[in-house]
C-alpha cells in the first residue's frame, strides 16, 4: 500500500469549499484513495494546529465541524524521532525551508512514502529532493 504524507495544504482542500482551491481535484482524488484503504497516510501531530489554525481564523463558523471531518479520516500521526530529525534538519540546512514543512518532508523520506503538497515555495525549494510529489501530480 502505498504511504503519503499530505500537508496542510492538501488536508484543507479536502475540507474547503472548492470555488476557491486550486488541484482540489486532485486532493479529492487522494481523499477518495484514503478513505477507500487504497493509501496509508501519515502525519506529523502539528498537522491538526496547522491546519486549525487557518480554519480558525478564516472559518471560524465552520472550524470545528470541518476538524471533525478530518480526525474522521482517522490520520495516522506519527512521532518524530531521531531519524526524522535528522532529515529535518537536513532540510532545513540546505535549502533554508521552514522546519514545520521539513517535518512532513522528512516523515515521507523515513518512512518510504511520498510527501504531497501544493506548496509551490517548499517545491521550487527542494527541487530534485526524493519522497516529492506536486499535489497537481496526484493520479
Amino acid at each position: 500500500m502505498q504511504r503519503v504524507v499530505p500537508d496542510a495544504s492538501v488536508l484543507l482542500k479536502w475540507v474547503l469549499p472548492g470555488d476557491r482551491e486550486l488541484h482540489r481535484e486532485q486532493a479529492l482524488e487522494l481523499r477518495k484513495a484514503v478513505a477507500a484503504g487504497r493509501v496509508e497516510v501519515r502525519v506529523p501531530a502539528l498537522w491538526y494546529f496547522e491546519v486549525g489554525n487557518t480554519l480558525a481564523r478564516k472559518y471560524p463558523q465552520d472550524a470545528r465541524g470541518r476538524l471533525a471531518d478530518l480526525r474522521a479520516f482517522r490520520l495516522m500521526e506519527i512521532a518524530m524521532g531521531r531519524r526524522e530529525e535528522e532529515q529535518i534538519l537536513r532540510l532545513t540546512g540546505t535549502f533554508a525551508v521552514t522546519f514545520y514543512d521539513a517535518s512532513y518532508h522528512a516523515l515521507a523520506i523515513v518512512n518510504d512514502g511520498v510527501f504531497v503538497t501544493a506548496d509551490e515555495k517548499y517545491l521550487q525549494a527542494v527541487a530534485g529532493e526524493p519522497n516529492l510529489l506536486h499535489l497537481k501530480d496526484w493520479h
